[in-house]
């Protein structure tokens, strides 16, 4: 309460202030030297100018180099320094526009400051510069655009036939990985189905499910593509891998994908950094509720070799769970009955017409 009780006079002291400020401004324009105390303050703003200019400048500059490797981890994809240099084009093109008309901006404030017998230049319209600064800008953009659409198009085009496929499905607060057996195939999935164990709502109804298996973290291959079929079972999460420039949204209703190919293993990744505890990550970007901060994945990009050997020590779902698939196979028996009655009744039922 102390601590708040100080705030509020400090506050109730700035508007004290303030209103003496504005009441001596009213006083001086009554009283007709409005005109000497108006040119001191504006020479002190104008000075004030190009101070916030030169100083914030300086820490803009400073806390973009403090933090330029946190905001750009290397690139471990291929399509990642296509995108990565689509990215610096735009920020260069960018960043010296907005340099150029923020000195300006700060400078002529400063140059043009009040002084008494100075009147304003009225200048109200010209057709070259209107041409000018409406037709480059829109040449500039319209290319930059343009190789964004072709990029992005490629990105999210059909991916490699021989690609690595896995499925992705993000819920509160957590992501869940799924891959295909050695058929390479999905099986079919039902959320209907979906409960403690079954969390991804495997069908084993459907036999090119039966070998599916889930992981506990991604693992991938190096230099081969990768396809990621992504989904969400509740609310909007985002696939988001940094080092591999990834980021594609799991909409809850509608399937997303995107492929891109690894060129770096951990290993190499780790030697690199020299972070021998570093690990690829999938995060989910989008605040998604209280648990977001948990829905994080380690990601392993391995030899081709050594993934050959981590995917053929993996149990499909069904052999991890005999009990799920015991009652899918009892339930599929007494459909075949049913049908089977059925198929009987039906000729019966013909013949004593």
């Amino acid at each position: 309460m102390t601590a708040l009780g100080i705030l509020l006079v400090l506050v109730l002291l700035l508007v004290v202030f303030g209103l003496l400020f504005r009441l001596q401004i009213l006083t001086s324009i009554f009283s007709g030297s409005s005109a000497r105390e108006f040119g001191m303050s504006n020479r002190v703003n104008a000075v004030l100018m190009i101070i916030f200019m030169v100083v914030g400048g300086a820490a803009f500059a400073w806390s973009f180099g403090d933090n330029f490797n946190k905001m750009n981890p290397p690139i471990a994809s291929v399509h990642g320094l296509a995108t990565e240099r689509m990215f610096w084009t735009t920020m260069i093109i960018i960043g010296i526009v907005f340099v150029l008309t923020q000195v300006a901006l700060f400078y002529y404030s400063y140059k043009y400051q009040q002084k008494d017998g100075r009147r304003a230049y009225f200048f109200p319209h010209n057709n070259k510069i209107e041409i000018i600064w409406t037709v480059i800008p829109a040449i500039v953009m319209a290319g930059l655009v343009f190789a964004g659409w072709k990029e992005w198009t490629r990105i999210t085009g059909p991916a490699p036939k021989d690609s690595v496929v896995l499925e992705v499905m993000g819920k509160q607060f957590n992501w869940l990985v799924r891959y295909p057996g050695r058929d390479l195939k999905l099986g079919v999935v039902n959320y209907r189905l979906i409960d403690a164990t079954n969390e991804f709502g495997f069908d084993l109804t459907d036999k090119t499910g039966l070998d599916d298996f889930v992981a506990g973290e991604i693992h991938v291959p190096k230099g081969h593509p990768v396809l990621l079929k992504i989904r969400s079972r509740d609310v909007l999460h985002a696939v988001y891998m940094p080092h591999f420039r990834v980021q594609m949204y799991a909409v809850p209703g509608m399937p997303t994908k995107f492929w891109f190919t690894p060129t770096k293993t951990t290993d190499e990744m780790r030697a690199q950094l020299g972070n021998p505890k570093f690990n690829y990550e999938l995060a989910c970007n989008q605040i998604c509720g209280r648990g977001h901060f948990a829905m994080k994945l380690n990601i392993v990009v391995d030899e081709p070799d050594d993934y050959v050997a981590w995917f053929s020590q993996q149990k499909s779902f069904s052999e991890q769970n005999p009990d799920v698939l015991a009652s899918f196979k009892q339930k599929e028996e007494k459909l075949v009955v049913k049908e089977a009655a059925a198929a009987v009744t039906v000729p019966a039922a013909n013949a004593s017409l």
